[in-house]
């Protein structure tokens, strides 16, 4: 674990400082090639130089541009080569290094054509040097391997970043998704309530002043409540670069079913008859699970203030064995209620419900009571069970909608 952590640390250290991974690669790269240099070197050769050594280093240098202009340090790196080859007398390396680093980064940065002009140098400048090293099968083959394989690693590192892209994009994604159907969800609860308390208000004023004060404390506490949990999204997305008036955002988590009966009040101040129960023997629910069921139940109970016209709505809670079970069903107009959510551009909620269920493999249904009266909402999530099985009831959940 400690190890990995060094590595992880490592990696977004590299992630942020290029220049200083490249400057780190040369003097590696650099120390390999110092060693011929310092081993004792057999008698019938000559002894190795400072020029040749300086030479060598020179051929090390353009590693630290590897990034900006690969084929250009490519162009060098055979340059120099050449110039050490045939200007001095020095001791042979057991690698040719420096090309294999610029072989893998050519091959995991450049595009296409740049891939394709390298390879068609390499494949005369590989023979080349061997007709006029040792001339032999043995070390031709060995080099057309080594640089294989560093081209082929630097193909295999593209695709790795190529996938962990697409997957950031995909969570990215996800995460936009998230947010748009939280704000969605808060501020069509938060301004159905409203705009019902401030149609009563009036209405209450003349008859029944005491419930006009009890409606606009209402459409207060509804504001704050709602003001209160975009600041704590916005605060959330604005982490890294948040302005002085956000640093102090609250990092409250998530509401969950600890905060039903708070929301069923917020409910009840305009008027509508909510009824809560459960069954079952009631147990702790992940954090995700928790808040996925209140925001349902939000959805549900904002869809019967803004279109059902009721006198009454229920929510129940059903805790079953491996699942549970939760329903919104209220007295109101029934399938009129569903065609008014479907058109004039009001079917998000559903759709939001929808989501968020099958997003942990459950499944939801809604629908008119039998006799064309009321209009109910029924979701299914698992409180155990494995991916696969979110996914196969994700997709019974898309059948049934």
């Amino acid at each position: 674990m400690v190890a990995r952590g060094w590595w992880e640390r490592g990696r977004t250290l590299g992630a942020a400082h290029p220049l200083l991974v490249d400057i780190g690669i040369a003097l590696l790269v650099q120390a390999a090639m110092t060693m011929p240099f310092v081993v004792p070197r057999p008698p019938e050769l000559e002894p190795a130089t400072w020029p040749a050594y300086g030479l060598t280093t020179l051929t090390v240098i353009p590693l630290v541009w590897r990034r900006h202009a690969p084929v250009a340090v490519l162009l060098a790196l055979l340059a120099t080569n050449v110039l050490y080859r045939f200007s001095l007398e020095g001791p042979g390396q057991p690698l040719p290094y420096t090309g294999l680093v610029i072989v893998y980064t050519i091959a995991a940065l450049s595009p296409p054509r740049r891939r394709l002009a390298t390879g068609l140098l390499l494949m005369i400048a590989v023979p080349v040097g061997v007709w006029f090293n040792t001339r032999s099968a043995r070390e031709l083959t060995f080099s057309v391997f080594v640089f294989a394989a560093a081209y082929v690693f630097g193909r295999l590192t593209d695709a790795r970043r190529r996938a962990h892209r697409v997957e950031a994009e995909q969570a990215a994604a996800r995460e936009r998704a998230r947010i748009a159907r939280d704000m969605h969800d808060i501020l069509s609860h938060a301004v159905a309530l409203m705009i019902v308390q401030a149609e009563a208000g009036p209405v209450a004023v003349r008859t029944a002043p005491e419930r006009a004060e009890a409606a606009f404390d209402a459409i207060s506490e509804t504001g704050r409540d709602a003001m209160a949990q975009l600041r704590t999204m916005l605060g959330v997305l604005r982490e890294g670069d948040a302005p002085d008036d956000m640093r102090g955002a609250p990092r409250e988590p998530q509401p969950g079913l600890a905060d039903l009966p708070a929301l069923l009040d917020r409910v009840r101040a305009g008027g509508l008859d909510v009824r809560y129960r459960t069954s079952g023997p009631a147990r702790q629910l992940p954090d995700a699970t928790g808040a996925t069921v209140f925001r349902i139940v939000q959805e549900a109970l904002t869809n019967t203030v803004k279109h059902a016209d009721a006198d009454a709505v229920s929510v129940h809670l059903d805790y079953g064995e491996s699942d549970l079970a939760v329903e919104v069903a209220d007295d109101g107009r029934g399938t009129r209620h569903a065609a008014g959510r479907a058109g004039g551009g009001v079917g998000h909620g559903l759709v939001g419900i929808r989501e968020r269920a099958a997003a942990h493999g459950g499944t939801a249904v809604a629908g008119g009571g039998p006799d064309g009266r009321g209009f109910a909402v029924r979701v299914r999530i698992p409180t155990q069970g494995t991916a696969g099985a979110a996914e196969s009831a994700g997709a019974a959940a898309e059948a049934a909608w």
